[in-house]
């Protein structure tokens, strides 16, 4: 599903009237489209909150087509009458009955249609505009909103002073980033995709790259195995573990990368480690490795493929270094954790340190504000945005990880994660993800769609084991998981 501004929907809006339906009709089908959801859910009494723009027009069309099926219809607007102009005020003109001020408007009714602002909105909310929307809130009625629940900003998903708790969104075309970032996706409740005649020539031609992560995205570079497949063709990948003390980490991410289809894994272990590794591993292979200096003479091996680097590996000069070595190797890399902090301000020398190299940066938030603290366009734009320019600065794949975790690539594509669970919140989740992520380049999947693929496989786990995993459960339901996408058509 790709997902658009609302500058992009304005344009599509414009092209399609350009091309000859106009915007009365527009929103008429939009207005049609919101009183059938009405009915959906359940019909009337039914209290429609129009505000004074286009996005209360189709407050009025859906009020107009409900009272004509008989559904009893209290009108409501925030603002003057007076004022409306264009298609909203035709539309109120086509509303034969009373119109009351919108304070009030939740009481004696069953269901509230939010027609307040929709993707329009560029302020924060205040005075009465912020006292309706409270109140609707406290009424604890269903709401359903009109293309997005007011007092969300549709771009970047954050709220404007309130907004409103809808129980389902109608939305015209094509969803928004704000549908699907957080606070918004928590606020929109059950989104439904209403077309109403804009071409789909139209929608192809908008220069959207921020997508819904999910197979349609990655599944065609996803590995496949041949008959006269070996472990040797699916790759080699070298995943670097800390000191004695904290060793488990880097087994996570070793496990992980194994389970989901590396042929071949190895943890390059510091001798002082060793034991402590050994006692955990079995198809996993060990190599002690201390320091760069070693790193280096392990990947004149051409067979490791991708090298994953940074859960509880340390932070300081070694592991920067470490990070050249890999970096000049040319191979594969995959970042996180110690490795970004290791860059603490710095991002434009984690990128001369990666020096071309394939990566994937996957820090969450606090690693993330502390690696680009200082770089341009990383801070007071929306999470797609930072994780974008994060991206282009460092010439990597960046997943920026949450509950709406970001995968950006540096040439502007970037997609957003629905499919997860709250339960991925519990310690060493971040360091599964690393080993996805790296066991999938290892097969030769480019770093974006294994970016992609790794995210929206730990999240599946997540979803399938649920309550009470922990993080070693993760490898292990890689199989299902796997099984569940081959079985996709």
């Amino acid at each position: 599903m790709r997902l658009f501004t609302a500058a992009q929907m304005r344009e599509a809006d414009r092209l399609t009237i350009a091309a000859g339906t106009s915007g009365r009709e527009l929103m008429e089908r939009a207005g049609a489209a919101v009183a059938e959801a009405v009915r959906r859910m359940g019909g009337g009494p039914v209290a429609v909150m129009c505000g004074p723009g286009n996005n209360g027009g189709d407050g009025f069309v859906a009020a107009r087509l409900l009272a004509g099926h008989g559904t009893a219809v209290t009108v409501h607007l925030l603002g003057e009458r007076q004022r409306l102009t264009g298609d909203a005020a035709l539309a109120a003109a086509d509303w034969t009955g009373p119109v009351h001020g919108a304070s009030g408007g939740v009481r004696d009714c069953a269901l509230i249609v939010d027609a307040l602002f929709g993707t329009g909105l560029t302020r924060a909310l205040d005075g009465e505009a912020a006292a309706v929307v409270e109140a609707i809130n406290r009424s604890g009625l269903p709401v359903l909103a009109v293309d997005m629940p007011s007092g969300v900003d549709s771009d970047t998903g954050e709220v404007c002073g309130v907004a409103v708790r809808a129980a389902r969104t109608v939305t015209f075309a094509g969803a928004k980033a704000g549908h699907f970032l957080l606070p918004g996706r928590t606020l929109r409740g059950q989104l439904h995709v209403v077309d109403i005649g804009i071409p789909g020539s139209v929608v192809a031609g908008l220069d959207s790259r921020l997508a819904v992560n999910g197979p349609e995205t990655w599944q065609h570079a996803l590995p496949s195995l041949e008959e006269d497949s070996h472990k040797y063709r699916r790759g080699h990948a070298l995943v670097l573990s800390g000191p004695m003390t904290r060793t488990g980490a880097a087994r996570l991410a070793a496990r992980a990368a194994l389970r989901v289809g590396s042929g071949l894994v190895t943890l390059g272990s510091p001798r002082s480690a060793v034991l402590v590794n050994a006692a955990h591993l079995t198809a996993i292979m060990l190599r002690p490795c201390d320091g760069a200096a070693e790193l280096r003479e392990i990947l004149e091996d051409p067979r490791f493929s991708v090298v994953a680097l940074g859960p509880g590996y340390g932070v300081g000069e070694a592991t920067r270094e470490a990070i050249r070595v890999a970096g000049a190797s040319g191979r594969g890399l995959v970042l996180d954790a110690d490795a970004l902090t290791s860059f603490e301000g710095d991002l434009a020398g984690l990128a001369s340190a990666l020096g071309g190299a394939p990566a994937v940066l996957t820090p969450h938030g606090g690693e993330f504000e502390r690696l680009t603290r200082g770089a341009d366009g990383t801070r007071g734009v929306s999470k797609v945005e930072r994780a974008r320019a994060a991206a282009a600065h460092s010439g990597a794949v960046l997943v920026l990880k949450g509950a709406d975790t970001v995968i950006a690539a540096s040439d502007g594509r970037a997609a957003i994660n629905a499919h997860a669970s709250p339960y991925l919140a519990t310690a060493g989740s971040g360091d599964v993800l690393t080993g996805l992520v790296a066991g999938l380049m290892a097969q030769g999947m480019p770093p974006y769609e294994a970016a992609c693929a790794g995210v929206w496989l730990h999240g599946d786990a997540g979803l399938r084991l649920g309550p009470g995993l922990i993080a070693e459960d993760l490898p292990e339901i890689m199989p299902a998981a796997l099984r569940g996408l081959a079985d996709k058509p």
